[in-house]
């Protein structure tokens, strides 16, 4: 042997193969999952086939193995939604550290982001998924740890429809109000005992302009706006099932009488205290400011971003635009549907059972 070959290691010499790392167990042949699309074998962690991407077959020998994916869903799909449900059990003060961990382990979360969630009393969304199979199972999961929860599908929160009626003006008697979508149209007629929910919330649109100059190398901002606005939203819902909605910068405050003030904010608190006092059967939800933080996670506020166009300064010189808005429209609708859902018995076993 030369001189060059002494000092190289034995196994590089070799055709010795490592085994398996310390501490790592592979899976049995039995534990594997077929996959009935691409037929081939799949870890027992795997909800959907690591070839294909096929969801594969859920059976009780694999349901202790399995981890859910939580992929991001893009914005046509329709999916599932794992709902916290509050009970005393679930409550910050009663779950262990090691249980608030494994259900941070599960969604994917930060230990103290979990806290923070269970801490809020509120029936939050916890993850949503592609699939009911692993809505069940990331259900079954936190179930393990102690947290109980709901499965609501997208479908039942009819955020792909044309939303609630957006009333412009109403008249106000002490039996009820009538309701105007438009003045030249026929008001909608109810009593305040039809009322069974009411929800607050706040719409927040942030749109950011800017204009940047175009070159080989980098591209150099030249001016950026950033606009801002802010109103109240209010939505409440008969029993009956039909849904109404008054947004502030849009709405005839007259029927305050003198109690109509100058700033659009301030009449429509007063409008939700008379709405407060006149139907008092009504369930009153006004939680969805203090959970944003916590809807972003799985509710994301919609960001749409778009091109302003192009535009020649001067000789060899090119400017772009570009728009980006943020707003919450979205968000504030499924959660107010949430509530809805929650709130009616009679409408949650109907979106079941369908």
């Amino acid at each position: 042997m030369s001189k060059d070959n002494e000092n190289i290691p034995l196994p590089l010499l070799t055709s010795e193969v490592p085994g398996p790392s310390p501490g790592v167990q592979p899976f049995k042949t039995d534990q594997l999952v077929a996959c009935e699309s691409c037929l081939r074998s799949n870890p027992p962690t795997r909800v959907n086939c690591l070839y294909c991407g096929t969801n594969l077959p859920i059976h009780d020998g694999i349901a202790d193995f399995q981890k859910p994916a939580l992929r991001p869903l893009e914005s046509w799909e329709q999916g599932y939604n794992t709902i916290l449900r509050p009970t005393p059990a679930t409550d910050a003060l009663n779950l262990s550290e090691q249980a608030i961990a494994e259900a941070a382990d599960i969604l994917k979360l930060e230990s103290s982001v979990m806290s923070r969630i269970v801490s809020s009393r509120q029936s939050v969304p916890l993850a949503r998924t592609a699939t009911r199979d692993e809505a069940s199972l990331v259900q079954r999961r936190l179930k393990g740890v102690g947290i109980e929860t709901d499965i609501v599908a997208d479908v039942n929160l009819a955020t792909d429809g044309a939303g609630p009626l957006r009333v412009r003006a109403i008249e106000i008697a002490d039996e009820g109000l009538k309701v105007y979508e438009r003045s030249d149209t026929q008001p909608v007629e109810l009593l305040w005992s039809e009322i069974i929910l009411m929800v607050v919330g706040r719409l927040i649109v942030q749109r950011v302009e800017s204009r940047e100059e175009a070159s080989r190398k980098e591209n150099r901002i030249l001016d950026a706006s950033e606009f801002f606005s802010d109103e109240t939203v209010f939505d409440f819902y008969t029993k009956a099932g039909k849904a109404f909605r008054i947004m502030a910068k849009s709405f005839d405050f007259s029927c305050l009488g003198k109690e109509k003030g100058l700033l659009a904010e301030q009449n429509m608190a007063t409008l939700l205290a008379l709405f407060r006092q006149r139907g008092s059967d009504a369930t009153w939800d006004d939680a969805f400011n203090s959970v944003r933080k916590e809807l972003e996670l799985v509710w994301p506020s919609e960001r749409r971003a778009e091109s302003a166009g192009w535009r020649r300064d001067r000789p060899g010189k090119i400017t772009k635009g570009s728009v980006t808005e943020v707003n919450n429209e979205l968000q504030f609708q499924k959660y107010s549907r949430l509530r809805q859902h929650l709130t009616s018995p009679a409408q949650r076993t109907t979106n079941e059972e369908s």
